[in-house]
């Protein structure tokens, strides 16, 4: 059975090999993520995804800032295998970062305190759903990306070079652009050690 959004989840592929070439302008890519942050669903529709999208010479600024965080706590004579790392996402032509508002989620918490404990959890799982969203949707316009998570390192300096509100937690980063190498084939573990069905 054919299904066009399976279709365009496999194309979402972990892309370490970024480059600058693609066509969309920033725009374009803004109004794509943006559209994907909005339609994905969060508990209690608390909509507490918040997202800074930076383009060129912003997004290189933030991998520098993670790649100053890096020197200050792996050996200089190991560092090299992490400079290329951070160097390949700074490649790209940019990077998502995605955060909560931990204001919304507290305000979640004060209306409805029986499922207070339960409101962190589920801000997790929206912002899963936020990152995966755009993910797809950057590697269905053939924006090649990756999920990464240095934070806390740079959460601090971050904030203040981009004036982020205290209330929003970084959760995690997202380098994009071409897709400059190939992919990889993906393997998967057994259907039985994933899925138990009941008719």
């Amino acid at each position: 059975m054919k299904n066009t959004l399976i279709e365009a989840i496999e194309k979402r592929r972990t892309q370490y090999t970024l480059g600058k070439n693609v066509s969309q302008t920033h725009e374009q890519i803004t109004a794509l993520i943006e559209e994907a942050v909005k339609l994905s669903p969060s508990a209690f529709n608390s909509q507490s995804s918040r997202v800074v999208i930076l383009f060129a010479q912003q997004s290189e600024k933030f991998w520098q800032i993670v790649m100053n965080e890096l020197r200050a706590i792996v050996p200089a004579d190991k560092f090299a295998p992490t400079e290329t790392k951070i160097n390949s996402f700074a490649a790209g032509i940019g990077t998502v970062l995605f955060y909560e508002d931990q204001q919304t989620i507290a305000s979640l918490q004060q209306q409805y305190p029986s499922y207070a404990e339960q409101f962190p959890i589920w801000s997790e799982q929206g912002s899963g759903i936020a990152q995966f969203a755009v993910w797809s949707a950057l590697a269905n316009a053939s924006i090649g990306a990756s999920l990464q998570h240095y934070n806390p390192l740079p959460d601090a300096a971050a904030a203040k070079e981009w004036q982020i509100p205290d209330s929003w937690k970084l959760r995690a980063m997202m380098p994009f652009g071409s897709n400059e190498a190939p992919f990889p084939e993906k393997t998967f573990i057994d259907d039985t050690e994933r899925f138990k069905v009941f008719n």
